[in-house]
C-alpha cells in the first residue's frame, strides 16, 4: 500500500506521490530542466552517457529542436517524511501541439511554468495559463535563462502577475471559480535550467541563481503542489490520456487512476466512447520508472501508469470495475483551425518517389490511425473517394503529419492549407490568431506594411531600451500562411514570430499573401542546362539539371503576379561548335531547394505538393495547361459578371 494520509471520509491523501506538469512557450527549456532534474535525482547511472534533450526521443523532434509530444518521466527524491516519487509530464511548447498540452493537464495536480527572463510571457504562455487556471491548479512559475545578458527578471514576474489576473478575471463568473489568493501568492524559482541551478532568490539580472543545484525547485514542489487525493479502496476509475505502442506488447494506454487500485491480470469494465462498456483483462501494469516502464502487480488512485492488452482502446476511454462501471469524463480539446487535403500521389512520377505506400486504402488506415492517438485532429471526407480532408490547430502540427507519413514510406497529394470556417449567428466566421513578434527597430516599418496587407491589427507596440520592440497583434489565420518566409526575409532571418489562437471572428473578405507566380514546366522530361541558362532571367528555380519533370510542374518562382509556363527541357541544336560545359555550370545560379514546409508556404490556391520519401514537389493541381487556361478564363466571366 502507498504511504497516505486521510484528507476526508473515504478519502486518502498520497503523501508519497507528486504529479506534475512542465509547460511554457516553445524553446524555453522546458525540455532542458527535466534533464537537470533527472540529473540531480540521480536517474542516471555513473557510466550512462548524457544526452542532451532526453525527453525529446522522436527523429522528428530532435532535427528540430522541438517537442511534439507529450511524454512523462519520473523521478525519486527522499525527504523527512520519506522517499516521495515525482512524476513529470513533459509537455509540447507551440500552439499547434495544444492538444497534447491539454491531455497533460488532465494527468497532473500542479503546473511548473517556465517563462523567459527576457522575453517575459508569449501567446502560448496566455493558452496555457489558461487551461491551467480553468483546471484549478495551482502555478509555481520558473523564470529561466536568467543568465543571459539582456534578463530582466524583475519585469518579467510583474508581467506574469498580470497575466495572471487578466486570466482571472476573464474566467471568473462570480463564484469563485478561480482562486484570486493563490494567483497573488504565486510562488517564484530563478534559474539556469542549462546550469542546473535555481533559487528563491532573485539574481542579478544576467547573473546565475545563488544556489549550486535545483534543491530550491524541488522543495517547492514539495511545498506546493497538492498530493493526489483518492480512495484506494473504491471502485476503480481510471481515465486513458494517452496511446504508445510496442512491438511485444501492442497498444499500451497510459492512464491516470482517479480512483480504486488497478491491478494486472484482473478483469475490468471498458467504457468506450459509444457508451458501451466491455470486459477485458489487464495483461500487463508497468509504471515509469526514471526513463523506463517496469512492471508492476498493481497501483493505486494517483499513480501514472501504462496498461496492455486492450488493442482498440482510445484517448478518453475510462477503466472502471467490471460490477460498478462509472465513466470519468472524456477530454476534450478546442476545435482545429487549419486543414489539408489529403490524397494518393496522382503525378506522372508516382512509384519513382521512393515510396511503397501508394493506394487510398494505404493512406486512408494511416489517417484512422493518427485519429486514434491524436484528439485535436479530424478526418473529414470529400466528394473524391481517393482524397480527404485533413483538419488540424495548425500548419505544423500538419506538416508534421505529413513528414512522418513521407518517413514511413508513404506517396501522396497534399493540398494548400486553408482555414476551418464557422457559421455564427448567421454570419461567417473565420479563426484569428493572437500574433506576437520581437524584432528589431529598424524593421517596424516592413512589418507593419507586410501585417497590414494579411489584415492584421496591431494591439500594443512594446520596446525594452534594447534596440528591439514587441508587436502585439490579431491576424486572420489565413494572413499566417505564408507568412513565415516573408517576414524572416524581411527582418534578415532576426526576427521571432509566434502565435496562439485567439477565437472565431467575422470573415475579412480576400487576401492576396503571395505576390509572386509560377514557372510552371508545359512538357515532360529531363532538366537540361541549356533550356535553365536560356530562361535564367525568368525567376528563380527549384529544379536543377537532369531532374524529371512533368507537364504542370512548378520548376521556380516568378516574380511577377502571374504564372509562366516554360520549357526547361530544350536541348541545344548539334552542331560543330562546343563551348565546356564546366562554364555553362558556374554560370547557373543555385536552384532554390524547397523542405516540406516551404513548399506548402508557396503553394497558391490552384496548386498542391506531391510528397514523396526521397521528393517533394510543388504541381498545378491541373496538369494540363489548356484546360488551366480554360478555367482562369471562365473564373474571371464569372467575376466580372
Amino acid at each position: 500500500m502507498p504511504a497516505t494520509s486521510v484528507a476526508e471520509p473515504n478519502q486518502q491523501v498520497r503523501t508519497d506521490l507528486r504529479n506534475i506538469a512542465i509547460v511554457a512557450h516553445v524553446d524555453l527549456g522546458k525540455t532542458t530542466l527535466v534533464d537537470a532534474m533527472l540529473r540531480q535525482s540521480g536517474a542516471f547511472t555513473e557510466r550512462a552517457e548524457l544526452v542532451d534533450r532526453v525527453m525529446d526521443s522522436n527523429d522528428l523532434e530532435r532535427e528540430k529542436g522541438i517537442t511534439i509530444l507529450a511524454k512523462n518521466t519520473s523521478l525519486r527524491r527522499t525527504t523527512e517524511d520519506g522517499p516521495v516519487t515525482i512524476n513529470v509530464v513533459d509537455t509540447p511548447g507551440h500552439a499547434d501541439f495544444g492538444g497534447e498540452v491539454e491531455r497533460g493537464l488532465s494527468m497532473v495536480d500542479g503546473v511548473v511554468l517556465l517563462v523567459d527572463a527576457s522575453e517575459g510571457p508569449l501567446p502560448q504562455t496566455r493558452f496555457v495559463l489558461r487551461k491551467t487556471l480553468a483546471a484549478k491548479l495551482p502555478v509555481i512559475l520558473v523564470v529561466n535563462k536568467v543568465d543571459r545578458p539582456d534578463a530582466r527578471c524583475s519585469e518579467v514576474v510583474e508581467e506574469v502577475h498580470d497575466l495572471l489576473l487578466e486570466l482571472a478575471s476573464e474566467l471568473d463568473d462570480g463564484e469563485g471559480a478561480v482562486d484570486m489568493d493563490a494567483i497573488l501568492d504565486l510562488p517564484v524559482i530563478y534559474a539556469s535550467a542549462r546550469a542546473g541551478r535555481a533559487s528563491r532568490t532573485a539574481p542579478v539580472d544576467g547573473e546565475l541563481p545563488a544556489d549550486e543545484n535545483l534543491d530550491s525547485l524541488f522543495d517547492t514542489l514539495m511545498s506546493h503542489v497538492p498530493a493526489p487525493i483518492g480512495d484506494v479502496e473504491a471502485p476503480l476509475r481510471a481515465l486513458v490520456t494517452n496511446l504508445d505502442a510496442s512491438s511485444f506488447l501492442g497498444r499500451i494506454a497510459l492512464c491516470r487512476i482517479h480512483a480504486g487500485t488497478l491491478r494486472k491480470g484482473e478483469t475490468v469494465g471498458w467504457c468506450r466512447e459509444d457508451g458501451t462498456v466491455q470486459k477485458v483483462r489487464i495483461t500487463e501494469l508497468l509504471v515509469t520508472q526514471n526513463l523506463d516502464r517496469v512492471p508492476a502487480t498493481e497501483a493505486y488512485a494517483g499513480d501514472l501508469v501504462a496498461i496492455a492488452g486492450i488493442p482498440d482502446i482510445t484517448i478518453g476511454d475510462t477503466l472502471a470495475a467490471p460490477d460498478d462501471p462509472q465513466p470519468l469524463p472524456r477530454i476534450t480539446v478546442d476545435d482545429p483551425a487549419i486543414s489539408m487535403t489529403f490524397g494518393v500521389n496522382t503525378s506522372p512520377l508516382t512509384g519513382r518517389n521512393g515510396g511503397t505506400k501508394v493506394t487510398a486504402r494505404q493512406v486512408k488506415s494511416r489517417l484512422d490511425a493518427e485519429l486514434i492517438g491524436n484528439v485535436s485532429m479530424n478526418v473529414v471526407p470529400t466528394e473524391r473517394p481517393d482524397t480527404w480532408e485533413v483538419q488540424g490547430r495548425g500548419e505544423l502540427a500538419l506538416a508534421v503529419l505529413v513528414e512522418n507519413m513521407r518517413r514511413e514510406g508513404f506517396e501522396l497529394t497534399v493540398g494548400k492549407p486553408q482555414v476551418v470556417t464557422k457559421t455564427i449567428d448567421g454570419q461567417l466566421c473565420e479563426p484569428f490568431e493572437r500574433l506576437t513578434i520581437d524584432a528589431p527597430e529598424e524593421y517596424m516599418g516592413a512589418l507593419t506594411q507586410l501585417l497590414a496587407a494579411r489584415k492584421g491589427r496591431m494591439e500594443t507596440v512594446d520596446g525594452h531600451g534594447t534596440g528591439r520592440i514587441k508587436l502585439d497583434y490579431v491576424i486572420p489565420a489565413r494572413g499566417l500562411i505564408g507568412f513565415r518566409t516573408d517576414f524572416l526575409t524581411e527582418t534578415r532571418g532576426t526576427g521571432i514570430a509566434n502565435h496562439v489562437f485567439e477565437g472565431y471572428f467575422p470573415w475579412v473578405g480576400e487576401l492576396r499573401t503571395r505576390n509572386s507566380g509560377s514557372l510552371v514546366a508545359d512538357r515532360s522530361g529531363p532538366v537540361t542546362t541549356y533550356a535553365m541558362l536560356q530562361l535564367a532571367d525568368r525567376g528563380t528555380f527549384f529544379v536543377e539539371p537532369g531532374a524529371e519533370v512533368y507537364e504542370g510542374m512548378v520548376v521556380g518562382e516568378n516574380p511577377r503576379a502571374e504564372d509562366l509556363d516554360i520549357n526547361v527541357t530544350k536541348e541545344k541544336k548539334l552542331t560543330n561548335m562546343r563551348s565546356a560545359a564546366g562554364e555553362e555550370l558556374e554560370r547557373l545560379a543555385r536552384p532554390r531547394t524547397l523542405g516540406l514546409e516551404e513548399a506548402l508556404e508557396f503553394c497558391s490556391a490552384d496548386e498542391c505538393v506531391e510528397v514523396g520519401p526521397s521528393a517533394v514537389r510543388v504541381r498545378k493541381v491541373v496538369l494540363d495547361a489548356t484546360t488551366r487556361g480554360r478555367e482562369r478564363s471562365r473564373a474571371k466571366a464569372r467575376d466580372q459578371g
